[in-house]
């Protein structure tokens, strides 16, 4: 029956200990059905990400629901093979795909040299200036067209020729993805829109479509999903998608929702005036300092994460007088540019506070000897950070940064 118990889905474990997620046969089949403007029957998707997690299980079983075919990749490794084997129209991935691509991107074109840096410098202005006037409704002339062309001779056709060369769209979820690389990759011509959802609510909340997006939200709401704000700005949501309770938790069930039934997401976000649903951090990682003030540390993260010789980033301030940063290096990267790995992350560091004001600028920071593994415990499946863990296994270096 609609309501019979579908599956069982553990939560990631970033924010406490992981909770069997109880969901419905009318919970998938809702989630499934409001992700037909995904997918058509024509589209082909390559699925690599695990299937423990519920972002796979959306993408899976809403392109079975629109009749798309589905290649399911069991090592990440093969991925790149995948790509030109499948060729796929379609791809839902997490961040730390984007970010990979889109710093390796940048690499190489610093690392060419002489002519062919200028001409790949130069490419991607073009494709971010175009890109920037489509988005704006503005004129594209013939000029820019003609530019735009020979970008995509030069630069951007071998990206996408590395994706498969039929790309038409791609969906990040499960964490943030920074708007530095959105653009990138719409200054390519391939449109990597977010969505958003938990596995509480199956996957499925809010998401861009791909003839109405706005980068750097979350789009919005799916058919039939009610959302509104807390007083403390804590989206709170009412849908056929939102599970049933916590397996053997009736304590965590209760707590989950208001008294008037609305499920607590634990996110905080903001409603533009189109209705489009940015998220703004989650509640349990928000950085309250020493000083009483409330710092949002995945915008401080993303924003260090932009420079390709940075894999990895942690803001760490929480009761503490001020923010620091736990950081890990793409080495290939910094060995290849001949330069001092402190001074270049001191250069990264101070680029990214010129925007921000006291509060939220990182003062001290410490490079971290290795990066942070799944069998270390220190990401999920889906390679979203454990904050806590991480904070567990480089406590030293941390005190350090306060000595």
């Amino acid at each position: 029956a609609e309501d019979d118990v579908a599956t069982l889905i553990y939560t990631s474990g970033t924010t406490g200990p992981p909770k069997g997620v109880i969901l419905s046969h009318r919970n998938l089949v809702a989630a499934a059905s409001r992700a037909t403007s995904s997918t058509n029957e024509d589209d082909v998707v390559l699925l690599f990400l695990p299937m423990a997690h519920s972002f796979a299980r959306i993408a899976h079983q809403g392109s079975a629901f629109n009749g798309a075919t589905v290649s399911l990749v069991s090592d990440v490794a093969r991925v790149p093979e995948a790509l030109q084997r499948t060729r796929p129209t379609y791809l839902p991935a997490v961040p730390r795909v984007y970010e990979k691509i889109h710093a390796n991107t940048l690499g190489e074109i610093e690392r060419a040299g002489g002519l062919r840096t200028t001409l790949g410098r130069w490419a991607l202005r073009v494709g971010a200036r175009v890109s920037a006037k489509r988005r704006a409704g503005e004129r594209v002339s013939p000029l820019d067209v003609l530019q735009e062309r020979v970008a995509d001779r030069l630069v951007f056709a071998k990206v996408k020729q590395r994706l498969g060369g039929r790309l038409r769209m791609a969906v990040s979820g499960a964490a943030p993805l920074s708007l530095d690389v959105l653009e990138f990759f719409n200054s390519l011509g391939i449109l990597v829109v977010e969505g958003y959802g938990l596995t509480e609510t199956s996957s499925s909340l809010s998401v861009n479509q791909e003839d109405n997006f706005k980068l750097g939200t979350v789009g919005p709401p799916v058919v039939d999903c009610l959302v509104k704000l807390d007083a403390d700005g804590e989206i709170l949501v009412k849908s056929p998608t939102v599970f049933a309770g916590y397996h053997k938790d009736s304590d965590a069930t209760a707590a989950a929702f208001t008294e008037d039934g609305w499920f607590r997401t634990g996110d905080v976000g903001e409603v533009d005036e189109d209705g489009f649903l940015k998220i703004t951090d989650r509640k349990k990682d928000l950085i309250i300092t020493a000083g009483g003030k409330n710092i949002a540390p995945q915008n401080i993260e993303n924003a260090l994460k932009v420079s390709r010789f940075v894999s990895q980033a942690v803001a760490i301030g929480d009761r503490r007088p001020y923010v620091t940063a736990l950081i890990t290096l793409d080495w290939d990267e910094v060995n290849a540019s001949g330069r001092d790995a402190q001074e270049l992350v001191q250069e990264i560091v101070d680029d990214v506070n010129r925007d921000r004001v006291r509060v939220e600028q990182v003062k001290r920071f410490a490079i971290l000897p290795r990066d942070f593994t799944q069998e270390e415990g220190e990401l999920t499946p889906t390679l979203k950070l454990r904050r806590r863990v991480v904070q567990e296994h480089f406590a030293d270096e941390i005190e350090q940064l306060y000595t």
